[in-house]
């Protein structure tokens, strides 16, 4: 039974997996609590599809394809912001435009490539495949992430949740917007090889949204969010080995389903507090 139990650990590809699922969780959880505070949830969604023109870009011109992602990225949260400052659309109709011809687009320009790179790992990821390289960028882009987030957290949770007092506090309210965004492209990009665009969104809200429902603060949200999304992720990869699944979703259905008992244990504690008044 125990080395059933240990059989995950033997072998290399599914090492790479636990290592890459350690990595990504910090950054995508930390900057989970951010998006669902300031109601960025679709943001999310929109940077991590509207990547996809950027990577089949990079890979036609020889480029990293993590610098194409990002320049995407970014392209497409700068264009955001503009058509709605200058627009009476509102920003959430703007997004769902956008991301979906960004999307698109990504999805005409890969039909008409000729290449070995399979659609399904850039949508969906290909966790068990990951390698030492995918580890590195990953490793590096979660450093940067997490040192920012958790260095600047009072400056970010000042601007979620009220940007005219944190203009009227002097700070940078233009640099924190567009530097979130800068964030959200990089992690987006660093869980690409384990994850895809498409399941990424789950990372990007599931960890904020569970932690909302259990903590009162942001300082035990984000705490909170990363041991939720660590164990989710691990948990998903050793589950999927002995289920023979996709790690990806199987780590999307341990997300879910966390997240629907934290909504039944906040509504029980609801109901039980107003029975007391």
């Amino acid at each position: 039974m125990l080395e059933a139990l240990l059989l995950p650990f033997q072998f290399g590809f599914m090492q790479n997996a636990f290592w890459i699922a350690i990595i990504v969780s910090v950054p995508t959880a930390l900057l989970s609590c951010f998006l669902v505070l300031k109601g960025w949830a679709l943001m999310g969604d929109a940077v991590s599809h509207a990547v996809l023109p950027g990577i089949v870009l990079a890979y036609i011109l020889g480029l990293p394809l993590i610098l194409g992602a990002f320049a995407a990225g970014m392209l497409t949260a700068a264009a955001t912001g503009y058509l709605a400052e200058n627009s009476r659309v509102k920003q959430d109709t703007v997004m769902g435009v956008v991301f979906s011809g960004m999307f698109g687009l990504g999805i005409v320009m890969y039909v008409g490539l000729q290449t070995n790179v399979h659609l399904d790992h850039i949508l969906f990821g290909n966790m068990l495949g990951v390698g030492t390289q995918d580890l590195w960028t990953a490793g590096i882009i979660s450093v940067v992430v997490a040192l920012v987030l958790v260095v600047k957290w009072k400056d970010f949770m000042l601007h979620a949740f009220d940007p005219a007092q944190a203009k009227v506090s002097g700070l940078p309210v233009r640099l924190l917007h567009y530097g979130l965004l800068a964030i959200l492209s990089l992690t987006i990009v660093a869980t690409l090889s384990a994850t895809g665009l498409i399941l990424a969104v789950g990372l990007l809200i599931a960890p904020g949204a569970i932690a909302f429902l259990t903590a009162r603060s942001l300082k035990c949200m984000l705490p909170v969010a990363v041991v939720v999304c660590m164990l989710s992720m691990l948990g998903g990869v050793y589950l999927s080995f002995h289920i023979d699944s996709a790690p990806a979703p199987t780590i999307m259905l341990i997300l879910t389903v966390l997240f629907i008992a934290a909504f039944v244990r906040r509504s029980v504690q609801a109901r039980r507090a107003s029975a007391t008044l």
